[in-house]
């Protein structure tokens, strides 16, 4: 019988671009553009972030990825002629057609086969379901994941209204990153590092409360507001909690694996700290294992778990051997749960 083959992290690294906006500057542009002006402190005060960061003038999501996708294969000790599949996983893309993978791929050198995963901020763990998927396959024995978010691009700067304020609320966290992870195989046997499990949820009715509309066939080439940017339409929260019942018999066993003490790090997904604190609350997670990274860096997208993943290991709280969890949290409405050990 062949022996059974698990993927394991061989590498993860997070670019963060050095500009960075605090949400007093955001409240100062939003103020300029002659709509809504929000009063010091309003925005801090909703959303429990200081600043986040800003990818320079004509740098692209391709070019976020690459940054970060030189360190990860640095750190695994690779040159991209060693990687056998590359995946772009990002909500962002530089063009609708052709996928983005292709200008990561051509800026690295990449001869291998690559496509794009795309959903929501779930995109990144999607993407390590569909590697370890073929690695455990045999298909593909390395594969490289690269993020690119230039996501500040969706903040909405006119706000006529304190509503229209509160619907756009979201994009004014939204923070720049870029992230990757190289996958390799390794052996399955216990105590072995790698990923242990993923297990994902759907409640697609809810579709329609958080969107960007524009580019797509509902509004193409829309130049509209409120196509272009990040928008709530509906309560996202419920969302998650109509489809928590499935959540908890699909993954329950995952879930009080990671409430237990036995797991060093828990990252999830984070758009703001009111929302950091509920997931905490929702879960039952231990807070000492979790770590608020939205508070300084904003919501980096799909990019939100490898970060916290990279800023865990440089606090040295994740050490080689340690049971990780990661919970992806996204609008669609999508959750997902990967199990690791280190």
């Amino acid at each position: 019988m062949p022996e059974a083959i698990r993927a394991r992290i061989a590498a993860v690294s997070a670019h963060l671009p050095s500009r960075y906006r605090t949400l007093d500057e955001i409240r100062v542009k939003i103020t300029e553009t002659g709509g809504y002006a929000p009063p010091p402190g309003l925005l801090e005060d909703l959303t429990g972030v200081r600043g986040v960061h800003v990818h320079e003038d004509g740098e692209n999501a391709s070019d976020l990825a690459v940054t970060a996708a030189r360190s990860a294969l640095g750190e695994a000790g690779l040159k991209i002629d060693d990687i056998g599949l590359l995946l772009f996983a990002s909500t962002s893309q530089d063009l609708v057609e052709p996928a983005t993978a292709h200008l990561v791929a051509v800026k690295l050198g990449a001869s291998c086969p690559v496509f794009d995963i795309k959903n929501a901020c779930n995109s990144f763990l999607n993407a390590m379901e569909v590697a370890a998927s073929f690695i455990e396959a045999g298909r593909y024995r390395t594969v490289l994941i690269a993020c690119g978010e230039p996501s500040t691009l969706a903040t909405r700067w006119h706000a006529p209204c304190r509503e229209d304020l509160l619907r756009a609320l979201p994009g004014y966290t939204a923070s720049d990153a870029g992230a990757a992870m190289v996958l390799t195989a390794g052996p399955a046997g216990d105590g072995d590092p790698g990923i242990l499990s993923l297990r994902f949820v759907s409640n697609s009715a809810a579709w329609q409360a958080c969107t960007v509309a524009g580019g797509g066939s509902m509004h193409h080439l829309s130049v509209h507001d409120d196509h272009t940017t990040l928008r709530l339409n509906g309560d996202l929260r419920q969302g998650a909690l109509d489809v928590l019942p499935r959540i908890l018999e699909t993954a329950g066993e995952e879930l009080r694996a990671a409430q237990s003490g036995d797991f060093a790090f828990i990252a999830f997904h984070q758009i703001a700290m009111p929302q950091y604190r509920e997931v905490i609350d929702t879960f039952s997670l231990p807070e000492d294992r979790c770590m608020p990274a939205v508070a300084e860096h904003g919501n980096c997208a799909a990019a939100s778990l490898p970060l916290q993943l990279v800023k865990a290991r440089e606090a040295d709280r994740v050490e080689s051997g340690d049971l990780v969890a990661m919970i992806g949290l996204a609008s669609g409405f999508s959750f997902g749960l990967g199990l690791l050990r280190w």
